[in-house]
């Protein structure tokens, strides 16, 4: 009796196992290739400081003013000496300490600093100074001032108490640092830096 070879790839394909090809990988029962996986993106990712530095110039775009009086500032925190430790030696008052370090910021640079310390002098001059003569008397006539001037309410929040007293906090758009501002006279409005806790608004509570 005449014996009939069966084609390798004929086996193969029974037993429901791919048989490479050269453009991909073939699919069963379809006679078609599917396309080699692609390769991972090999883009490199912006390190922090390149990213920075954009923010920075979209900031500088946004309030050129503000760019021009803060031109020149150094952007790196100049360094000091390790102390043993900067609580204070008091019992009561380390405890003190201990309990608000939640309140604590991290450490502006000197050029944040100066971007800080122009938005709020621009701030605190719409406000009417220190007496606070052209400042809003509603929540939404100080969101709708704040928002004019490049503060939007996504970086922006406004306060109203039960009393009436209107306060904001914002962080200035793109590059930062935080502004709080209390409309209550006398006016304050002052830049900060974040807490190390998050944020800029002073968290609540302690530990």
């Amino acid at each position: 009796m005449t014996s009939r070879r069966t084609p390798a790839g004929a086996v193969l394909l029974a037993a429901g196992l791919l048989v490479p090809t050269a453009c991909g990988t073939e699919v069963p029962g379809s006679g078609t290739a599917a396309a080699p996986s692609p390769l991972p993106s090999l883009s490199p990712t912006p390190d922090p400081a390149a990213r920075a530095a954009a923010a920075v110039a979209r900031h500088d775009e946004l309030f050129p003013e503000v760019a021009a009086a803060c031109a020149g500032k150094p952007t790196a925190v100049p360094s000091r000496p390790a102390t043993p430790d900067d609580l204070p030696t008091d019992p009561e008052a380390r405890k003190y300490a201990e309990n608000h370090g939640y309140k604590q910021q991290a450490t502006l640079t000197p050029a944040a600093q100066c971007r800080g310390d122009a938005h709020a002098a621009r701030i605190r001059a719409v406000l009417g100074g220190s007496d606070g003569k052209g400042a809003p008397r509603t929540a939404q006539e100080l969101s709708a001032l704040l928002a004019g001037m490049g503060y939007p309410p996504k970086t922006a929040d406004v306060h109203a108490s039960s009393t009436g007293d209107l306060s904001f906090v914002l962080s200035v758009p793109e590059s930062g640092p935080c502004v709080t501002g209390h409309l209550t006279p006398p006016v304050s409005v002052q830049a900060h830096a974040v807490y190390v806790e998050g944020g800029c608004d002073e968290p609540r509570g302690g530990h």
